[in-house]
This record gives C-alpha cells, sequence and structure tokens, in this order.
C-alpha cells in the first residue's frame, strides 16, 4: 500500500519511533540501535492495522537533534504529527520552526537520568511559553517520581502527558504517597496519559487490565487515554512487535466504543488530528 494513501478507517498511534542506525547519537545514551526504523516502514503498519495517524517521538540517543523526524513530517504532513526534544533555553524561532513542521509538544526522557529543576526560571519559562502555543510536554519516569515532576510543570499551564501507564514496575499501591499522588494527578483536567508500553513495566495482560481500573478510577474515565505501539519497541524487540501491541489494546479495551473513544476521539483532540473524513 502507498504510503501516503489514507486508510478508509481511523484511528491514531500516539507513540513511536524512528531513526537510522548511522545518524549521530548522544554520548551518553543508554541504547545504540543495530537496525533502521523508518518512517515508510511505520506508515505500513498503520495502514495495516487501519491507522490514519501517528505521532512519532524523538528518540532519546537523537539528543535534541530532531531533523530526522522533521524530515518524515515535512514528507507527511497530513498523517503525522511529533514530539520534539528541546533544551531549556530553545528559541522562539527554533519552536516555530518545529511547529511549521508538526511539532506538537516536547518531551523528557528522564529514565535513568539525575532530575532537572524544573521550577527554575529556565524551564518555568520554557514551559509557560509551551503553553502559550497549546503545546503538551511529555514525561516518561517511574511512577515513584513521575507526580512531583508532572504536578510541577503542570502548574505552568501547559498540557502534561505520561507515558507508558505511568511506568508502575510492581503496580499501582495506593496506599503508597507516591502512587497516591500519581493517581490524584490524573484527575487534572490538562493531564493524559498514555496506554502504551505495558511490557516497560513487566506488566502482562491481566496486570494491565487491574492498572486501567485504578487509572480509569483515578482520572473519572477514560476521555484523556490514548495509546501507543512504541514501535519499534526498542530493547524489547524479541519480545514484542506491532502487531502484538495493537492485539493488545483491542484486549485491553473489548468495548468498540471505548476502544473508539481512546484509539480516535482523544488523540484527535490531543494532538489535532481530522479523522472525520
Amino acid at each position: 500500500m502507498n504510503a501516503s494513501h489514507r486508510p478508509a478507517l481511523t484511528g491514531v498511534d500516539t507513540h513511536a519511533h524512528i531513526f537510522r542506525r548511522d545518524l549521530p547519537m548522544v554520548s551518553n545514551r543508554r541504547y545504540s540501535p543495530e537496525y533502521d526504523a523508518l518512517a515508510e516502514q511505520y506508515l505500513e503498519h498503520l495502514d495495516r492495522h487501519g491507522l490514519s495517524h501517528g505521532v512519532l517521538i524523538q528518540p532519546s540517543f537523537l539528543g535534541t537533534d530532531n531533523r530526522f523526524m522533521l524530515d518524515a513530517l515535512q514528507r507527511y504532513p497530513q498523517r503525522l504529527r511529533a514530539i520534539a526534544v528541546v533544551e531549556a533555553d530553545t528559541s522562539e524561532a527554533q519552536l516555530d520552526e518545529l511547529a511549521e513542521a508538526g511539532v506538537v509538544g516536547i518531551r523528557l526522557n528522564l529514565i535513568g537520568k539525575s532530575l532537572a529543576d524544573y521550577v527554575s526560571p529556565a524551564w518555568t519559562a520554557l514551559f509557560e511559553r509551551l503553553a502559550q502555543r497549546g503545546w503538551q510536554v511529555e514525561i516518561q519516569r517511574g511512577i515513584d517520581d513521575v507526580a512531583r515532576i508532572g504536578a510541577t510543570i503542570l502548574a505552568t499551564g501547559v498540557v502534561v502527558v505520561i507515558d507508558h501507564f505511568g511506568l508502575p514496575s510492581a503496580g499501582i499501591d495506593p496506599s503508597n504517597p507516591s502512587h497516591q499522588a500519581f493517581l490524584q494527578l490524573l484527575g487534572h483536567e490538562r493531564v493524559w496519559l498514555k496506554l502504551s508500553a505495558a511490557y516497560r513495566s513487566h506488566s502482562d495482560q491481566q496486570q494491565a487490565q487491574q492498572l486501567l481500573v485504578q487509572l480509569r478510577q483515578a482520572a473519572g474515565g477514560i476521555e484523556r487515554f490514548v495509546w501507543g505501539s512504541d514501535w519499534p519497541n526498542t530493547q524489547f524487540e524479541d519480545q514484542t512487535d506491532y502487531i502484538r501491541q495493537f492485539a493488545f489494546i483491542q484486549a485491553l479495551l473489548p468495548d468498540e466504543g471505548e476502544r473508539a473513544q481512546v484509539l480516535t476521539a482523544n488523540p484527535a483532540k490531543l494532538f489535532g488530528f481530522d479523522v472525520s473524513r
């Protein structure tokens, strides 16, 4: 199928990565890919699963060099949006360039990293500028820290999106103050959650179902939940793939109406996609 063709069905995959192994990578990376993951391969997955749109997430090992991702956005502007990685002192001109290409937010991938001072003037100013643009700040961090970080950033007026179920590596314990804070954060109208990559917190289908019950109750419903394939499932390539991740969300949301809410209506609102045609 031609990658520029738009399928008749609608749906959005809100979390995938593209890269080439020969791209310049940051020196302190935790992972180095041994294969290429190209936009055309990704679009083939979308087409095969009847999904009309996708969101590219800048991979951590490429740092703030978003050029490869931006090139894909320019080639497939109708189907793709993206979340970039930037420095706190990024200029308005640089943000304008990203926005023109189809970037709608930034990502803080904080796995294995020391936390920055997100209440510092530089970071606060950036978040406030992003809020004025209607952008989002996507956070990847374990459940024990994510609420504290998220609440700080949320206070600047920006939309906060939490990756991968909040990475609850041993489940969600409501008696744990950090977990309780996470559940409370989900109740805020500007906080969204990705029902993606349950395998990164060692959750199987049954455990994910239990998590969803807690998450749904905390958020007051599923209206701010979205799904992502996490393709190409870096570091877990031998354990899962696109087909299994799509099957996972279908099993997690067996009700067709709820599945349409999470796969289509919610991400269309969050990322500004037109899924009406």
